[in-house]
């Protein structure tokens, strides 16, 4: 621990807390400052100014990021018929119905991605103390649930991402890993940044974007001008 302690320490020595980095500047500091032995993940964190208690300020959604994230997802779907059939075609990894629920039910979890289709989300409904906290249940809002199975089984492996605020306004959002080029990571925060920048509820007043930092799985936090990198994203 104290080697990690050590080599954390060294590599916050190389940002400078007090300056917002340029978005190009900032990904090329979060690889450099990596210290993980293995393909760490880059991600970003924006803190909103919202309340997620109000109905019109919650921010939630998926989108498919320009590169992907550099990660395999595991998909199951819950349909039945033509709807299974289809899932399967678009390469789900495991796809069911009751037979499915019950093994979930019992503890299976090894998935990454939920998808169902509407008339199966009364059965998938009793799931939900079992999803909800690993933030697996499927949703409307995040293409889950939907009777286009294909587009949502072929969307998620292309490199979808989902995002969504919590109560303090926080969204972390994966972009990548140190393995991808600059260019890359570029093009993935870019869109990203436009998709919640487009966002913005109509009833928040001030600024909307009260601090973004880019990181990766054990490295420091480095913050991002916000302004430069929404003159980019358009």
């Amino acid at each position: 621990m104290a080697k990690k302690g050590k080599r954390y320490q060294a590599a916050l020595e190389k940002v400078d807390r007090t300056k917002a980095y340029s978005p190009a500047e900032a990904v090329a500091l979060a690889k450099e400052t990596d210290i993980a032995n293995f393909d760490a993940t880059v991600e970003v964190s924006y803190n909103l100014n919202i309340n997620v208690k109000k109905a019109d300020q919650q921010i939630r959604g998926a989108m498919v990021l320009p590169h992907g994230t550099g990660k395999t997802q595991t998909v199951v779907v819950i349909a039945t018929g033509a709807k299974a059939e289809e899932a399967k075609a678009a390469g789900a990894d495991f796809v069911g119905e009751a037979d499915l629920i019950e093994k979930i039910e019992g503890g299976w979890l090894d998935f990454d991605v939920m998808v169902a289709t509407p008339d199966m989300m009364g059965q998938v409904g009793r799931l939900g103390r079992v999803l909800g906290p690993k933030g697996l249940m499927p949703n409307p809002k995040t293409g889950t649930v939907t009777q286009d199975v294909t587009k949502a089984v072929e969307d998620i492996k292309a490199g979808q991402v989902t995002y969504r605020a919590d109560n303090a306004g926080i969204v972390n959002v994966p972009i990548g890993k140190v393995s991808f080029d600059d260019q890359k990571l570029l093009e993935n925060l870019r869109a990203l940044h436009s998709r919640l920048v487009s966002l913005r509820p109509a009833s928040v007043r001030g600024g909307y974007i009260n601090n973004l930092a880019i990181t990766t799985t054990m490295g420091p936090g480095i913050k991002i001008d916000a302004p430069t990198l929404t003159d980019e994203a358009k």
